[in-house]
């Protein structure tokens, strides 16, 4: 899903040394791991960092406004002009394609990066390329398959224990454009998502010593705080999410099934909410 706050608020080898699943950073020495870090920070800081803390900004409004969370919406994917839908239109695909300038920023780093083991040549080091286009692919449903329905799941129990907002993951007008357009943003999101929280960031601290637990733990906790602004159900549930990802990442040393897995997910959730909204009686709306 969307990171940030609601509309309303506005191959390498696996195991060895520098690979994936190695953790650890090796010979870096002082000087350049003060370096990574402030990098790191200062990425987050224009990305999901800063999505994370106007999350828990949203979260906290929700909790202290009266009425309880699954009677308040969290709304994705929203209209800027609904009344003029070209205007509108410019507004979607503008904030589709600046919202991806921070993984250009990514590949630039990451194109800069000096030789070492498993540092290979930009986005390319981490995964994602077009070098196995039908096994990301395959793996990525396999993935979406099972983290779709279950998190459907959760999403439902959530939210009628009250730990949720009502998630509406779209209220554009019904104009020719919608259906690409929340195609578009699924993929944005899927790969905003995976290739800076887990790709880059693990990368970023593999090399600054931190331990694969302590990696883990640290992109997992970021995916779930900017996904707060839908309330409980959506941080831990992404939580969850994010240690599968970064798991199948260390495994895989891959991102590329994992924008597919992300972006299957999104997508359904967004075209289907659109097809099926008012149609079906066990689906929330706001």
């Amino acid at each position: 899903m969307r990171a940030g706050v609601r509309d309303e608020e506005r191959e390498p080898g696996r195991g060895r040394a520098g690979a994936p699943g190695a953790g650890g950073a090796g010979a870096e020495d002082a000087a350049t791991r003060r370096l990574l870090g402030r990098e790191t920070l200062l990425v987050l800081a224009l990305s999901l960092g800063a999505s994370g803390l106007s999350a828990l900004i949203s979260f906290v409004g929700s909790l202290t406004r009266p009425g309880g969370l699954k009677d308040q919406a969290a709304r994705l994917n929203g209209s800027y002009a609904p009344d003029r839908p070209w205007l509108d239109l410019a507004w979607q695909v503008f904030g589709i394609a600046t919202a991806l300038v921070p993984v250009l920023l990514v590949a630039h780093l990451l194109t800069r990066e000096g030789p070492g083991p498993g540092r290979g040549p930009g986005l390319g080091g981490i995964g994602f390329d077009l070098r196995r286009p039908w096994s990301d692919l395959g793996r990525g449903t396999v993935v979406a398959a099972g983290i779709g329905g279950s998190g459907l799941l959760l999403y439902l129990g959530a939210r009628a224990s009250g730990f949720n907002l009502t998630v509406v993951p779209e209220s554009l007008p019904d104009v020719w454009w919608k259906i690409p357009v929340l195609i578009a943003s699924a993929v944005q999101n899927s790969v905003l998502e995976e290739v800076i929280v887990v790709g880059y960031l693990l990368r970023r601290l593999d090399r600054l010593g931190w331990s694969p637990g302590a990696s883990m733990a640290a992109s997992s906790l970021l995916r779930g705080s900017y996904h707060l602004y839908q309330g409980i159900g959506g941080f831990v549930g992404n939580v969850v999410m994010g240690v599968i990802f970064v798991w199948l990442y260390r495994r895989w040393g891959r991102v590329g099934p994992l924008v597919a897995a992300h972006a299957l997910i999104d997508i359904v959730a967004f075209v289907g909410y659109a097809l099926l909204a008012g149609r079906v009686g066990w689906l929330p709306t706001g």
